[in-house]
């Protein structure tokens, strides 16, 4: 559980640093595009951090596929119908 909350944690500090970027690409001052780009370097790590954490997640069996999608079950009464 603790291991989604800190996925999630991240998402939004993505979100936030993506929103961060667009206010300082809008107002168009060169103080602020020194603020976007470290905005935008931020995202970059952070999702880069998301993704690093979703493979260490699945490697160690803290997070797993959604498989009810693919049971034998449901593919053979679809097929059957």
């Amino acid at each position: 559980m603790i291991f989604k909350l800190l996925i999630i944690i991240f998402l939004i500090s993505t979100l936030y640093a993506l929103g961060s970027a667009l206010l300082s690409m809008l107002r168009r001052n060169e103080d602020d595009s020194d603020k976007m780009v470290k905005a935008l370097t931020w995202r970059i790590s952070l999702s880069i951090g998301i993704f690093i954490l979703l493979m260490i997640g699945y490697a160690t069996g803290l997070i797993t596929p959604n498989t009810r999608m693919f049971d034998s079950e449901k593919i053979t009464t679809i097929q059957s119908n």
